[in-house]
């Protein structure tokens, strides 16, 4: 049996965000516990104690952060610029302009496209795929392969939460996922 997946960032930084993340139970629909993370991007300066503490983590290691629409930019954005790092956005399919490279991936329910425009990395560019949540696993694969069919290496993912029952971290078997808080 593998063991359940623990925090890759240290215990101060796990705590600042468990503090923050409120628990809505029956939302979207009945039997869902929601881990709504309002209240940490609300908290100034406990959103900024995240990104530095994210930051730590990564500097020198990074020449930009990948973030994933939408939430995965809220993230992306202020740490690529206290790594002093470019930012690229990884969109939904249809929001960017082409052309664009797109990876399809599997939902519980069909399925849904990821797009990246391929000049914005270059190639060996080391890069830093984040996003709120991993579940599933679906749109951080798709991440990580838009960043490699465009030249970049992927350095890690850094998700937020990681509910570790749904098992997307064996998507990403090979791939350092560092999150900050797993349930």
């Amino acid at each position: 049996m593998t063991a359940a997946p623990t925090s890759a960032f240290p215990a101060q930084l796990t705590d600042l965000v468990r503090d923050h993340v409120r628990e809505v139970p029956d939302f979207p629909a009945p039997g869902v516990l929601f881990r709504d993370i309002t209240p940490l991007l609300a908290d100034g300066a406990a959103f900024g104690a995240l990104v530095r503490g994210l930051a730590e983590k990564y500097r020198g290691q990074i020449d930009a952060v990948a973030g994933l629409e939408s939430r995965g930019f809220i993230l992306a954005a202020p740490l690529a610029l206290e790594l002093g790092v470019g930012m690229i956005t990884v969109r939904k399919a249809g929001r960017l302009p082409g052309p664009v490279l797109g990876v399809d991936y599997a939902l519980e329910y069909g399925t849904a496209r990821m797009e990246l425009r391929p000049e914005t990395i270059s190639e060996g560019q080391r890069v830093l795929i984040i996003d709120d949540v991993l579940a599933t696993g679906g749109t951080g694969a798709a991440a990580v392969e838009l960043v490699e069919r465009s030249g970049g290496d992927v350095v890690a993912l850094a998700m937020l939460l990681e509910l570790a029952a749904l098992g997307g971290r064996t998507k990403l078997d090979g791939y350092q996922v560092d999150s900050v808080l797993v349930y």
